[in-house]
């Protein structure tokens, strides 16, 4: 599996989906399985990151496309890894949040 990471997004949203197209994206060609990894940042990102993925998925099939956002080295590592055995996800969009929700509070019942 390709790894491409993905550096210097406005905070923007617009100008960061358009800083993605004219720069990271025209760079991107083959076939073969790719990950691309961005930059950890709010849900206003999550809507252009998602359609990014969702075509160039569909582009470069029977390779697949999908894409990591945030988490640590080690949360991206097993993110990767997992993508990596699952042949049959692409075109998704992972946020990863290593602080997570907390520990699970078993119920009284």
């Amino acid at each position: 599996m390709q790894r491409r990471d993905i550096a210097g997004l406005p905070d923007d949203p617009l100008a960061a989906a358009a800083h993605f197209y004219s720069a990271a994206a025209a760079g991107i060609t083959g076939s073969d399985d790719l990950v691309l990894i961005f930059p950890a940042a709010d849900h206003a990102h999550t809507a252009w990151r998602l359609a990014a993925i969702e075509s160039l998925a569909r582009e470069r099939v029977p390779g697949r496309v999908n894409g990591i956002s945030g988490g640590s080295a080690a949360a991206v590592a097993a993110a990767i890894a997992y993508l990596a055995a699952a042949p049959g996800v692409t075109g998704q969009y992972l946020p990863l949040d290593d602080a997570g929700a907390g520990p699970v509070i078993p119920s009284a019942a």
